[in-house]
């Protein structure tokens, strides 16, 4: 659940449409390849490999010189390929809500234990039309829109969640909106005018 009840305003629906307009129109056909062939590697063995995040890892334009990237380095890919599978099921499985389909499998591997950027795109990698990704920007997008959410233990299930629950209020076109598409309207959502939650 999220830390406040998810609900925007025609206004705030609208920035988001075209925040997402925007973001197709700015960002090159071609950005999400790296996300859509890793995708596409999980689908067909069931997990992601030390090559997969590291892909994701550039994907994401995140740092590898640090102590958790070589520490994963450390571990054997068998064993990276069994928590990505576990987590690859819990994500699939359609019998759990999105959020509660979370990312406890992957803790046990190095740089997944806080912070959710990389494991959000592990994640949505592992099932590319049911997650989303999760970023700061996103986070403040959705604080700009009245919809807050804490950075305690657990941020990426209420992530989840607030997303499924925007969606399912939402007007077309945004009506038909992946949470991945979602994601990247947040992202793109310029942030100098807050909008109030709608009552």
């Amino acid at each position: 659940m999220t830390d406040q009840g998810a609900v925007v305003s025609s206004d705030g629906w609208q920035r988001l449409i075209t925040a997402r307009t925007a973001y197709t129109q700015a960002v090159s056909a071609h950005y999400d390849e790296v996300l859509h062939h890793v995708a596409h590697r999980a689908q067909a063995e069931g997990s992601l490999g030390k090559a997969d995040i590291g892909a994701l890892l550039l994907w994401k334009r995140l740092r590898a010189d640090t102590p958790w990237a070589g520490a994963l380095m450390a571990v054997a890919d068998a064993d990276v390929r069994r928590a990505t599978a576990a987590a690859m099921a819990a994500v699939r499985d359609t019998s759990l809500s999105r959020s509660a389909a979370a990312r406890a499998a992957l803790a046990e591997l190095p740089g997944f234990t806080s912070g959710d950027a990389l494991a959000s795109a592990v994640l949505t990698a592992a099932a590319p039309d049911r997650m989303a990704v999760y970023d700061r920007r996103a986070h403040t997008a959705l604080r700009s829109l009245g919809v807050t959410l804490t950075h305690s233990r657990g941020r990426y299930s209420r992530y989840i969640d607030a997303i499924d629950r925007l969606l399912a209020s939402a007007p077309d076109p945004a009506r038909s909106w992946t949470p991945r598409e979602m994601d990247t309207a947040l992202y793109h959502l310029p942030l100098n005018s807050p909008t109030p939650p709608s009552t």
